[in-house]
């Protein structure tokens, strides 16, 4: 991860690998959602507004199978992996796409080797079936008592899905347009900075020779920059301990504003465009900013969020009827819940 992301950005959210989240169960992976950025040097970030993700991708066909794969899935019925006697077709890959929610549909389209990760993740379950099944772990009465939960738990789930599935044309364009409007300032994009960078790095527990070798190298970093002509670029190349972004020339891209440090921020501020920082010491170097563009705060428009928008009131929707489903259900047959006799298991486990 590039320095200035680590150092200079304000901490964001964690959030599970798209790569894991394929590896879970059908029934229960629904979100993907990108690496989390480190944490190194940060400081906390205010909450931001909530906002509904761009418009995912439409799906894009898989990507040809890696070398190691037994076919391409050219047809519906073709292998396209096997390990010992036991076989992964398209079907069962269409299938497994199929069950996936719209966000981690989107992340395969854009990432198709996803989809080797999920093939191997589902072989070594099939190896792990055939030895259970082998050892007939699953007919140990524990083991079935267990599994039964396990059924009992999904049936009520995929039913109470299937009972709180708004209507395929919820929400209307009309209703759609109104929740627009009411939360519009929720999808305001703060201003943007594309910012480039020479990071020197000085350890915090450098000791005097490394920190003076350190300042003169500052000094002659600085020096180059000032001179008739100078290319930031080339010097970041040459210089910046970030070799990430110093193969780009110290290009780190735009970075949101209320991401930006604030030692960082107040310097670039006052920049023009193209002018480069007086040298930023933070807590893991000293760093030189460039400001190579700026992009003004603006508004996303109601087509550019109308698929997160749109999937956002459904899932609200959803949790609604879901709840009125099971109160009705409730209030058609009360439960008696026999207190005492509860507290009495209560008492039992004490003693």
């Amino acid at each position: 991860m590039m320095r200035l992301r680590s150092s200079l950005m304000l901490a964001t959210a964690t959030s599970v690998a798209v790569a894991s989240s394929l590896a879970m169960s059908p029934a229960h992976a629904q979100t993907a959602l990108p690496p989390a950025q480190p944490r190194v040097a940060q400081t906390p970030a205010p909450a931001p507004a909530k906002q509904p993700a761009r418009p995912a991708a439409a799906p894009a066909a898989p990507a040809a199978a890696p070398s190691n794969t037994v076919a391409a899935a050219k047809s519906s019925g073709e292998v396209v992996a096997r390990v010992g006697n036991n076989d992964v077709t398209a079907d069962d890959m269409r299938n497994f796409i199929a069950t996936l929610g719209p966000q981690q549909q989107a992340a395969v389209a854009q990432d198709p080797s996803l989809l080797s990760q999920a093939v191997r993740m589902m072989l070594s379950n099939r190896l792990v079936m055939q030895e259970l099944a082998a050892k007939k772990y699953d007919k140990q009465p524990q083991v079935e008592a267990q599994l039964e939960k396990v059924r009992e738990s999904a049936l009520v789930e995929l039913y109470l899905q299937s009972v709180s599935n708004p209507p395929a044309n919820f929400p209307s364009e009309d209703d759609l347009q109104k929740v627009y409007e009411a939360n519009r300032a929720s999808f305001q994009v703060p201003r943007q900075y594309q910012l480039g960078q020479i990071y020197i790095a000085v350890p915090k527990d450098a000791d005097k020779a490394t920190a003076d070798a350190a300042k003169k190298k500052v000094a002659e970093v600085q020096q180059k920059l000032k001179a008739p002509g100078a290319d930031f670029a080339a010097i970041a190349r040459a210089e910046s301990a970030a070799k990430e972004s110093g193969e780009r020339g110290g290009d780190l891209g735009l970075l949101p504003e209320d991401q930006i440090r604030p030692e960082i921020r107040t310097q670039i501020s006052g920049l023009a465009k193209g002018a480069v920082s007086e040298p930023i010491t933070l807590d893991d170097g000293v760093h030189f900013i460039r400001l190579i563009d700026t992009k003004v705060p603006y508004t996303r428009t109601l087509p550019e969020v109308r698929d997160a928008l749109v999937r956002q009131i459904r899932q609200q929707r959803a949790a609604q009827l879901r709840q009125n489903y099971l109160a009705e259900l409730l209030k058609q047959q009360p439960p008696i819940i026999n207190e005492l006799a509860l507290a009495k298991l209560l008492d039992g486990k004490k003693n």
